[in-house]
């Protein structure tokens, strides 16, 4: 059997090289040539893109789940059972940290006037030295974050210019949320700008503030929830992470496991929440938009796979002869078939596989391509300027954009990659089988009897 199979593959193999080599100089090896080079680009474009776009999109994600929502929230946990969920996370290798912190929206006014709604973050200035995520995601543009002075407060760099402040100043949180026990409006919630910082994520810049745990005993009020951040090796596998406290903690349920008719916010109790509960429209919305540009990218594959279509069927025309001599000498059907089907998957094939490298070597050079680009542009603007109105030579400059788009970090997704080249491979394939069901639709005597 294996030799059966091997033999007629090198029978395929051999017979599809040699139609090949007679098709170098016909309108056969220009389509062939021409699809295997759209194969190429549409492989490498679709690597870039969806590179490019990742980090685009993880610039976000990273800076909300490690500065903002965290991967797992548990709340409402009683403080008897504090010491057993700590136990519970550490036990646990998919968790990489576990945090207590404190949460109010107040209302900030700096030296100078102005008001912005904030959301004021207290912990212990211990998680930006111990949380290597915090710390990469949360850059510290001057200051430090120090909370050694109890009314120190770290704030955003799109924050405190729209306050006015910088380090050194002070603000007032004039207006807190809070429990009864907490004043309203108060004008002795003097704080002083200890840091300030900034993310990859402009909501986080032009919102968020932290504070020391001293500051949230004396300002927040007996009644502030006390929240448990949870840090996990791998952010997808939050589920996982869920499940296993659920079975390490009889007494800790998830959300959803717990009434799944309620919303997240009216369940009462010890909960844990999966970060997908937290800014899921922004998350959906970036989804969305990766797909929509997947399958607006994805149908160059559609016009290369028709064009294939269309010179397959017209080699199998050009071949009738060659087909005919070949079902004459014995030959199957379906083996005659295979012969377009494997130069189909040649050309697919081999498309990818350039394209797939091409496309890895641009997405690890982004800065420079773009770069490249930039004093492209910049040289044909110049020298178009230069022939036909050299009075506006000196307003000619480099788009900054492409600055912008340099700055991106493209991140190379390795089941992404996989999966645009069994793509492109499979779409040249899928037109070569289809056109190759034309072949012997005439009878071997009616082709020899028309040559």
């Amino acid at each position: 059997m294996r030799k059966t199979l091997y033999s007629s593959l090198r029978w395929i193999s051999a017979v599809s090289r040699r139609f090949a080599r007679v098709d170098r100089k016909g309108r056969s090896a220009v389509t062939s040539a021409l699809a295997t080079l759209g194969i190429c680009f549409g492989v490498m474009t679709l690597t870039v893109v969806m590179s490019v776009m990742n980090g685009f999109q993880m610039s976000f994600i990273d800076s909300i789940l490690e500065v903002s929502s965290y991967h797992l929230r548990a709340t409402e946990i009683p403080e008897d059972k504090e010491e057993e969920l700590l136990a519970a996370c550490k036990s646990n290798k998919q968790i990489r940290s576990c945090v207590p912190f404190y949460e109010s929206q107040v209302l900030m006014t700096g030296d100078k006037g102005g008001a912005v709604a904030v959301n004021v973050r207290a912990a212990d200035e211990a998680i930006y030295f111990e949380d290597e995520g915090l710390r990469r995601e949360l850059n510290m543009l001057s200051g430090s974050f120090d909370f050694s002075d109890p009314d120190s407060i770290i704030i955003g760099s799109s924050l405190a210019r729209n306050l006015g402040v910088r380090t050194g100043s002070t603000v007032n949180l004039l207006v807190m949320s809070g429990g009864s026990d907490v004043d309203l409006f108060s004008s002795d919630r003097v704080f002083t700008v200890r840091g300030i910082f900034t993310t990859g994520y402009s909501e986080i810049n032009n919102g968020y503030a932290f504070v020391g745990t001293e500051a949230a005993n004396r300002y927040f009020g007996s009644s502030a929830k006390k929240i448990w951040g949870i840090k996990l090796n791998k952010y997808d596998d939050d589920l996982k992470a869920i499940t296993g406290l659920n079975n390490q903690l009889e007494w800790l349920e998830s959300s959803d496991r717990k009434n799944n008719s309620l919303a997240v916010d009216s369940v009462t109790g010890p909960q844990i929440q999966s970060w997908r509960n937290f800014n899921r429209t922004f998350f959906g919305a970036l989804r969305i938009e990766k797909n929509m540009l997947l399958l607006l990218v994805a149908l160059i594959f559609v016009v290369v796979a028709i064009n294939i279509y269309n010179g397959m069927r017209r080699l199998v025309f050009e071949r009738r002869t060659e087909i005919a001599v070949l079902s004459a000498l014995g030959a199957r059907k379906g083996g005659i078939k295979s012969i377009f089907i494997m130069r189909g998957f040649i050309m697919g094939t081999a498309g990818a596989l350039a394209g797939v490298l091409l496309g890895i070597i641009i997405s690890l050079n982004t800065d420079i391509v773009f770069t490249a680009a930039a004093k492209l542009m910049y040289g044909v603007q110049y020298l178009v300027t230069a022939i036909t109105d050299r009075q506006n030579l000196q307003y000619v400059q480099v788009n900054s954009s492409y600055n912008l788009y340099a700055s991106i970090p493209a991140r190379i997704f390795p089941g992404e990659v996989v999966a645009i080249t069994l793509f492109g491979i499979f779409s040249p394939l899928i037109a070569s089988w289809a056109a190759s069901r034309n072949v012997l639709k005439m009878t071997v005597s009616e082709v020899l009897h028309n040559e």
